[in-house]
């Protein structure tokens, strides 16, 4: 049987790859139980393999619905030479995740599940358990992290107690979709207002007030017609924790250093933003780290850094709802603006 369950736990993690914002995470595990005396068992203490199936959650107060089984690794004796058993536990659970750090989390855990004895002896019989417990969650790479857990076993008929601890790989699998990228067309010069009467303009960006659809832009801010300001979508989002730039986004970079190029008068503005997991001052200085990163992408397309201006926002102006793996995904961006 321990042949049987170490073979699991290595197909598992051959056949799946990981990453974030995954529909299924698959935890092969090992551990151990410890039991009351009243179950005589000669050993009170054993171990356990087996694994467990987490269907990832959206827009649900729990983070996770979990299926799986434990199994004894080997049989275990009974006492008073009542021969031996093997114990097999299936179960299901609602799991909640805390977040601490953007590579530690907790979470807690409750449901039930059935438990079976290959032989039935001195009271111990199939039938049903309610569990709850807690563990701790750190991601070791994008790919797989270690998981920890201790569990409390209370079995229905009886009211027999068992304590269960297992350590496991958690292995994300079945990738979301990744929501559509928006596509902006690509900005044109202002042509100049045409004025027969003199009027106010408020904001300075050369567009009446009367006319003007922004009447707060930035100073310094190049606008269209509507007085709003040109911003320039470079398209790039980020991986998770990451401030490395794909290199898919190569042309609108270069359509961006291009525009600054063709007229040497402007400057541009880089905003970086990130998404909401992880403490804020970890997501300013992520943040940073993006804009800097766009500057330097700039460079390389023979843009004077003294033109550019980057700010790191952090987690403070989200495009769209941190609730999803969809809308952090949105947020985990940056945007540009050109600057008289």
């Amino acid at each position: 049987m321990k042949k049987i369950l170490l073979s699991t736990a290595l197909c598992a993690t051959m056949m799946f790859a990981a990453n974030s914002d995954y529909k299924y995470e698959i935890t092969p595990m090992i551990g151990g139980a410890y039991s009351e005396g009243n179950m005589d068992l000669d050993d009170r203490s054993y171990a356990n393999g087996g694994l467990s199936l987490g269907f990832n959650l959206d827009d649900s107060m729990f983070d996770q619905i979990e299926l799986g089984f434990l199994r004894t690794l080997e049989d275990v004796d009974y006492d008073h030479k009542g021969g031996d058993t093997a114990i097999t536990r299936m179960f299901t659970n609602v799991v909640k995740e805390y977040v601490l750090t953007n590579s530690t989390s907790l979470y807690a855990l409750a449901g039930i599940g059935i438990e079976t004895f290959q032989h039935e002896k001195f009271g111990n019989e199939d039938g049903l358990f309610g569990n709850y417990g807690f563990g701790i969650k750190y991601k070791l790479s994008e790919k797989v992290a270690l998981k920890a857990d201790l569990r409390h076993l209370i079995e229905t008929d009886h009211g027999d107690n068992t304590l269960l601890y297992t350590v496991g790989l958690a292995i994300p699998f079945g990738k979301k979709a990744a929501p559509a990228p928006v596509v902006k067309e690509e900005p044109k010069p202002v042509e100049p207002v045409e004025k027969t009467v003199v009027e106010a303009d408020s904001d300075g960006d050369g567009v009446v007030d009367s006319l003007d659809k922004c009447p707060d832009t930035p100073k310094g801010d190049i606008v269209d017609e509507n007085g709003c300001s040109l911003k320039v979508d470079l398209n790039i989002n980020f991986d998770f924790d990451s401030s490395r730039i794909s290199n898919s986004y190569d042309s609108k970079i270069k359509k961006f250093a291009d525009f600054m190029k063709a007229f040497p008068s402007v400057k541009g503005k880089i905003e970086a933003h990130t998404d909401s997991v992880g403490t804020e001052e970890y997501n300013q200085k992520l943040s940073e780290r993006r804009a800097a990163a766009t500057v330097k992408a700039l460079e390389a397309y023979g843009v004077d850094k003294t033109r550019l201006q980057s700010i790191g926002y952090g987690e403070t102006k989200p495009l769209t709802t941190n609730d999803t793996a969809e809308g952090r995904a949105q947020n985990r961006r940056v945007e540009g603006s050109i600057q008289r």
